[in-house]
């Protein structure tokens, strides 16, 4: 485990040069990346915040970013944490103003560079078609796939119950993410492409990382190791 901190140049200080740079990515078209052999190095990555935060949150309240990544084999290769400050209040389709430093940082603090990451965040389900998922890819110049509860702007119908089973997201007729049922039982996640990756790779290589949860094992522990490290 480690802790470091990281200068940044990709992340906007204020929504106007965040939308500015959002709508740069959006039209960027990078070549895709895919998955050589069944032991990737996979980390996923995660921010909590302090006890009792409430609402949309503030700019500078205190943060604890974790990175744990994980090999083909589910085995755990490495994690950190890091601590810092949120960078603003919380803004839908804004995201990356308060998290995305904090995640490149536990990124970058983890022992060896991984071959793709997984964010909480969207990627082209987003209102300029480049959420933090896909954001921080480019930031870390890898692969990113962004997981989550619920789409942020597309529609779906309901999703068959079996294990794998996928649904298209759209936005203005545009597939922009998938709907992926990881477990029966369970409620499904939203599955985005980010930087160098499609949604074929994105869903592929999400259910290679379920373990016994619903969601992603290295993005899973990611949430665990920062929720630990908070007071």
């Amino acid at each position: 485990m480690g802790a470091t901190t990281y200068l940044t140049t990709m992340w906007a200080k204020t929504p106007a040069e965040l939308i500015r740079d959002q709508q740069e990515l959006a039209s960027c078209r990078p070549s895709l990346w895919r998955p050589v052999g069944p032991r990737a190095l996979v980390a996923g990555c995660f921010v909590c915040f302090a006890h009792g935060v409430r609402g949309r949150g503030r700019a500078g309240e205190p943060s604890w970013a974790a990175a744990a990544m994980m090999r083909g084999d589910r085995q755990l290769a490495g994690t950190a944490i890091v601590r810092g400050e949120a960078g603003a209040a919380y803004e839908p389709g804004l995201l990356a103003l308060r998290e995305g430093p904090l995640l490149e940082s536990a990124v970058r603090a983890l022992p060896a560079r991984p071959e793709v990451i997984i964010a909480n965040a969207t990627g082209r389900d987003h209102p300029r078609g480049a959420g933090l998922a896909l954001h921080l890819g480019a930031a870390l110049e890898l692969p990113s796939i962004g997981v989550t509860d619920r789409p942020l702007m597309a529609h779906a119908a309901e999703t068959p119950a079996e294990r794998g089973a996928t649904n298209s997201l759209l936005l203005e007729g545009v597939e922009v993410a998938r709907v992926l049922r990881t477990r029966v039982g369970t409620r499904p996640l939203v599955i985005h492409a980010g930087w160098r990756t499609d949604l074929d790779t994105a869903v592929s290589v999400v259910l290679a990382s379920i373990r016994r949860a619903r969601t992603p094992e290295p993005l899973r522990r990611a949430r665990r190791e920062a929720r630990q490290a908070r007071p």
